[in-house]
């Protein structure tokens, strides 16, 4: 079966997930965890990439950017998952390939589901169990955009930006509200590459590519039969 051709738009946030190889584990060392952050810093400012949100969790990475150009967010992940492939295997006296296939990329509706998709890759290593509060996990952004700890990755959207003067509160705040239907859609939406938004998003994105941007052409009716299906 030929492999679906993935939707990357310049000014478009989406939600990047990358796995190792049959889930194996791709951190080892906080060392490995520090690499790997500056090869992102590296790679997103060469290309053109803002990273709003991140996750390093053991065997899998969850980013949110925007790409400047369309062959940007490519061109990032090309060379961020080579360099630190390369690094891991000269490290480790190791062969073979580091990582799954290919990453997924999910494009995001801002106005929708932007703040919700930092806080589901933030909230990862406590849906993981590995700790139980954010601040306790040292690989994710939750520490700049809920604790306001400087981290040159972080470019700040202009929707976090918005939520005013005392946003690292009003972000924390957002953190007590429930998991609703959106966790599942982002989830969803990941798993599958499709991207999540309003029905005018969806058109607008399918407008401007040529290509279907959710799992049956209905206009972004992420809430099909289709798309839950999907998860």
């Amino acid at each position: 079966m030929a492999r679906r051709e993935r939707i990357v738009l310049e000014g478009v946030p989406c939600h990047i997930t990358q796995r190792g190889n049959n889930r194996a584990v791709i951190f080892f060392k906080e060392d490995d965890y520090l690499q790997y952050k500056e090869y992102m810093q590296d790679a997103s400012e060469r290309f053109g990439c803002a990273t709003h949100a991140y996750c390093l969790m053991t065997n899998h990475v969850h980013i949110l950017v925007t790409p400047r150009m369309n062959v940007s967010l490519s061109k990032m992940m090309q060379t961020l998952g080579r360099n630190y492939a390369h690094y891991i295997n000269k490290k480790y006296g190791r062969t073979g390939t580091l990582w799954e296939v290919r990453f997924k990329a999910s494009l995001i509706d801002a106005n929708t589901y932007l703040l919700c998709c930092m806080r589901y890759i933030e909230k990862n290593p406590v849906r993981a169990r590995m700790v139980s509060k954010l601040e306790n996990y040292p690989w994710s952004s939750y520490h700049t955009n809920g604790l306001n700890k400087a981290d040159n990755l972080i470019t700040p959207h202009l929707l976090y930006l918005s939520l005013g003067k005392d946003r690292q509160k009003s972000y924390r705040a957002l953190f007590r509200l429930s998991e609703g239907a959106e966790f599942c859609d982002i989830r969803a939406a990941s798993l599958g590459s499709w991207a999540l938004g309003s029905k005018e998003f969806i058109e607008s994105l399918e407008k401007r590519s040529g290509i279907h941007a959710t799992p049956k052409s209905r206009g972004g009716d992420h809430k099909s039969k289709e798309f839950r299906k999907s998860r």
